[in-house]
């Protein structure tokens, strides 16, 4: 009897461990500063209703992406929001933004997530309203963006990631849009310089940011995170650096997110998180 018990015990332990699952939402956000609504994913822990205040990790899409690549492309990477509880929200960067501020007053991503989408989000969901409980990070023009919008908001960022990503965008003066927004590199030399996250690293301070940069060793984007990982020990800025065998491609980001999202945990579970 107490065998069958035991068993019994057992058996509703699993399943109420494995009947957990995330909460994935799509939302509407609205841009001022764009005077559009634009998309973005929401993902919360099973338990969110009796949770109290959560972190949030903010994972940016890639060129050519939207704000559902993650969650169509990545399945199962939304499990960390239970296992870590954390929420993970996935905004919607316009196709080929690089989530910059454009003299195009319909780029200006860096102002929509870094400021109005993080509003949006601490209005609506229980947040822990401080960059101690916010991270950011993203795959490829996602990672450019997750280094480049945390460097410039250390006030709104206290973690930053970056998956194969395009740290520095000066040897592709070519691709992936980016002369839409920046104009031509041989006319425009000086903005490209300043919006590169390689030439951003002296906004640092030592442990104030806490920074994770992955990239595979036969991704096109590896000769740049290479430099962008040696600027920061030279200006001995503390990081996680992961370097695996891999290319440019889903394969590699499903397995780089599990990491990108427990450093980010670790990041939040920490008693003090470094201030600024």
């Amino acid at each position: 009897m107490n065998k069958v018990l035991l068993q019994l015990l057992f058996l509703i332990t699993f399943l109420a461990i494995t009947s957990q699952a995330a909460v994935v939402d799509t939302v509407d956000t609205y841009s001022a500063a764009m005077k559009k609504n634009i998309k973005a994913v929401v993902i919360r822990p099973d338990n969110y209703a009796s949770a109290g205040e959560m972190p949030v990790v903010y994972l940016l899409h890639g060129y050519s992406g939207n704000y559902a690549d993650w969650v169509k492309r990545a399945p199962g990477f939304e499990k960390a929001a239970d296992t870590f509880q954390m929420m993970i929200v996935c905004p919607d960067g316009g196709f080929g933004s690089w989530y910059w501020d454009t003299k195009d007053p319909q780029f200006q991503y860096e102002t929509y997530v870094s400021k109005e989408l993080v509003s949006f989000i601490d209005s609506k969901y229980k947040t822990i309203k401080d960059r101690r409980g916010r991270a950011i990070t993203g795959l490829s023009m996602g990672g450019h963006g997750g280094l480049y919008l945390a460097f410039r908001h250390q006030d709104v960022f206290g973690a930053a990631g970056s998956m194969s990503g395009g740290v520095d965008i000066r040897p592709f003066p070519n691709n992936w849009d980016m002369a839409k927004r920046l104009g031509k590199y041989s006319e425009n030399a000086k903005v490209w310089e300043e919006n590169t996250v390689i030439n951003m690293v002296h906004l640092l301070t030592p442990n104030t940011l806490s920074i994770i940069i992955d990239c595979g060793k036969e991704d096109f984007f590896f000769g740049v995170n290479e430099n962008l990982h040696r600027e920061l020990m030279y200006r001995n800025i503390p990081h996680d650096y992961i370097v695996r065998p891999g290319a440019h491609n889903w394969p590699y980001w499903n397995n780089a997110v599990q990491y990108q999202l427990l450093f980010m945990n670790n990041f939040f579970s920490r008693k003090e998180a470094p201030v600024k």
